[in-house]
């Protein structure tokens, strides 16, 4: 193995550890948050303020009974929820977390792709394999209705996500998520900055439904009262499709400042103040993440569910066109007013 194949091997390993340890602190995070939205309290009891509850909750899921359905498809059972956390976990390989060299002489980021945005896209969409196979392999209407729901919601929103990429793609001219953040999309032209505000708020939008958050979790369905594609997993098969899931959405935050905020970049203005603050790794990026992810946890809080088809025609009718018109407009003042 090559020492440059050994420094990718090794930062792959610190990432998954980082995002699994992250994952296992926003469960108390977001269900102290809900607590205090709802006047209520969160996780208090195991270790001081609730901290050790994750540690808890990881035992409960391991040494928990495993339960299989004994008329599923064993082999695609089980590989289900391992595709949902592998793409999720690689997903977040592209996204750079600072400059060159920053971290401990070494590049902040695993992989430096020409096409890195469209391989977070490709990524994080074979994760709707996971979801679809772990629906029809558990052989139950229920699980099946619940992945059939899921998927067709991902594949649905994708295409409002990918349009709204589009304006990025377009100014940026360029698919390097890098060179997206050194690029500054917002430092081009006032001209650009209504498509680009709009393009903003369908990713958003586009980003909560393709991580199936509230008020998008229709594999929840009321009149079922069940899980979803999920029913008949327990254990640490069903505590990895939970991972998966907040994975998922640190992805959709950190891309989301990638793309539209400046990743790991911060505001100019304070430079002037301490020399240099604009540019210290990880903080930028981490700060903007935490803003998103807070707005996954306040949005599950605040709205009601979506019924099915409202879903599918906010995503097609509404989302679809917003998102396809800002990048025509884009497209446009580029061609002839730039």
């Amino acid at each position: 193995m090559n020492d440059a194949l050994l420094v990718t091997f090794v930062k792959a390993l610190a990432l998954c550890v980082v995002l699994l340890g992250a994952f296992a602190y926003m469960t108390v995070i977001e269900r102290k948050l809900l607590g205090r939205m709802q006047h209520r309290y969160g996780p208090n009891r195991v270790g001081p303020f609730g901290l050790m509850q994750p540690i808890a909750d990881a035992i409960k899921s391991i040494f928990k009974e495993d339960i299989v359905v004994s008329a599923s498809d064993r082999f695609v059972y089980f590989l289900a929820p391992f595709i949902s956390i592998v793409f999720a976990l690689s997903a977040f390989g592209a996204i750079p977390a600072g400059p060159a060299g920053s971290l401990f002489g070494f590049n902040p980021w695993i992989v430096d792709l020409d096409i890195g945005l469209l391989y977070v896209f490709a990524a994080t969409s074979i994760g709707v394999y996971g979801i679809f196979l772990a629906g029809w392999s558990s052989n139950s209407k229920y699980s099946l209705l619940g992945g059939l729901r899921s998927s067709a919601q991902m594949i649905s929103y994708e295409l409002g996500l990918g349009l709204s990429a589009l304006t990025i793609i377009l100014i940026a001219g360029t698919l390097n998520l890098r060179e997206i953040v050194d690029f500054g999309v917002w430092s081009l032209s006032p001209l650009l900055w209504l498509p680009l505000a709009v393009s903003f708020v369908t990713y958003v939008i586009s980003s909560v439904a393709e991580v199936n958050r509230t008020p998008f979790d229709l594999p929840e369905a009321e009149q079922e009262i069940v899980a979803g594609y999920l029913t008949e997993y327990s254990s640490i098969k069903w505590a990895l499709f939970q991972m998966a899931e907040y994975v998922n959405m640190m992805t959709a935050a950190a891309f989301i400042s990638t793309l539209f905020l400046g990743g790991w970049r911060g505001p100019e203005a304070l430079n002037a103040l301490v020399p240099g603050v604009a540019e210290w790794p990880f903080i930028w990026l981490l700060l903007k993440m935490a803003i998103f992810m807070f707005l996954f946890i306040w949005l599950r809080a605040t709205l009601p569910r979506f019924r099915y088809d409202q879903l599918m025609r906010f995503g097609w009718i509404w989302l679809f066109e917003i998102a396809l018109f800002s990048a025509l407009v884009t497209g446009a003042i580029i061609a002839f007013a730039l």
